[in-house]
């Protein structure tokens, strides 16, 4: 037992071979940093923020040539879009707006599965959902608000676009565009994990939780692990990682930063996590926890650095909790694969013949 716990600790502390170019980690800096620089130099730098959303689809730019990498990153834009139009406009009430982050949730892990996106996969179009709920319900602001979000898609594209020709992308093989066949593992797996999002915010909801979007966000964190281990490692990871980050996050703004700091800030941030989460997913937290609370808590009128500090810690574990409990569902039973079987016997979605 205690060599099975040096195993599992070793593991926790291990260090990825997986090796990032830099220049990629200065792409992303650059993409998520312009606007909120612009936004400083304007005196607006919570709607900049809007435009660093949209701009992080950049960390979808696939390793394939110049035409792929661009129609991939037009769609997660459009997709992007799409979440943050629908996820505002069912911000005026939190029981809709669970529902829409239901759905919203279910329908980009259908989509990015079935095309084999990878990683991040459909983490960030659930993050934007989530923040999207969490802005103030207001018409008057929505289209300009979805039109910020745009543009941080557009200048994401057209850095990644020079960005590629620079790299040499189209030296690259053809890609063949592949789908996964297994549909109805595929429903199934986001119906589960879109309802576990959905419930994690109800229940912020339900006991009035200071910033619910905390919650689902960290569910679905949770949940990206691809079996038990990595969902407890991701789990433990970041729970650690977020008191570490938050840490960071206090010290930033016990100092009352201006917008220029918080904006060179949030260019360091993320130029340190692209390098760091493909070694550690622990130890990119510790950086993802500060960006976001920019990103975030930026709107709020006033910043209680005590606050931000408690009730985040709250939240995450609140989230990592309901994650584990459906990953221990998904992982640990044969529920879905027993409705799997079930469903293929009478359809042929995934391309089998009905019995």
């Amino acid at each position: 037992m205690f060599n099975a716990l040096l195993t599992q600790l070793k593991e926790l502390f291990a260090w990825s071979d997986i090796k990032r170019p830099w220049h990629l980690a200065v792409l992303a800096a650059v993409c998520v940093g312009v606007p909120v620089l612009i936004g400083a130099a304007l005196d607006q730098f919570a709607v900049a923020t809007l435009s660093s959303l949209g701009a992080m689809v950049i960390l979808y730019l696939p390793k394939t040539r110049t035409a792929h990498r661009m129609v991939t990153l037009a769609m997660c834009s459009f997709g992007f879009m799409i979440c943050f139009s629908i996820g505002s406009l069912s911000s005026f009430n939190h029981y809709v707006a669970a529902l829409a982050l239901g759905l919203l949730s279910f329908g980009s892990i259908v989509i990015t599965r079935y095309y084999r996106l990878p990683p991040p996969g459909s983490f960030f179009f659930i993050l934007v959902s989530a923040l999207a709920i969490y802005l103030p319900f207001d018409l008057g602001r929505w289209s300009s608000n979805i039109g910020m979000v745009a543009l941080g898609g557009m200048l994401s594209c057209f850095l990644a676009f020079f960005y590629s020709l620079m790299t040499g992308a189209n030296d690259l093989p053809v890609t063949k565009i592949e789908t996964d066949p297994r549909v109805n593992a595929i429903i199934l797996e986001a119906a589960l994990v879109a309802f576990f999002i959905a419930f994690s915010y109800f229940i912020a909801v339900i006991f009035e939780l200071e910033n619910a979007l905390w919650v689902p966000i960290s569910c679905a964190a949770i949940l990206q692990g691809a079996t038990y281990r990595m969902i407890w490692h991701r789990n433990i990871h970041r729970i650690v990682g977020t008191a570490l980050g938050m840490g960071v996050a206090y010290s930033l703004f016990s100092f009352q930063p201006n917008y220029w700091v918080l904006a060179l800030s949030m260019i360091f941030f993320q130029f340190v996590v692209e390098l760091l989460i493909v070694k550690n997913y622990g130890a990119a937290v510790i950086f993802i926890t500060p960006l976001t609370v920019i990103m975030a808590e930026i709107t709020s009128a006033n910043i209680s650095t005590e606050v931000l500090l408690e009730h985040r810690l709250v939240d995450i574990s609140i989230g990592s909790a309901i994650g584990i409990l459906g990953g221990t569902i998904f992982h640990r039973t044969s529920l879905l694969k027993h409705i799997e079987s079930r469903m293929n016997t009478r359809s042929s979605l995934s391309g089998r013949k009905p019995s």
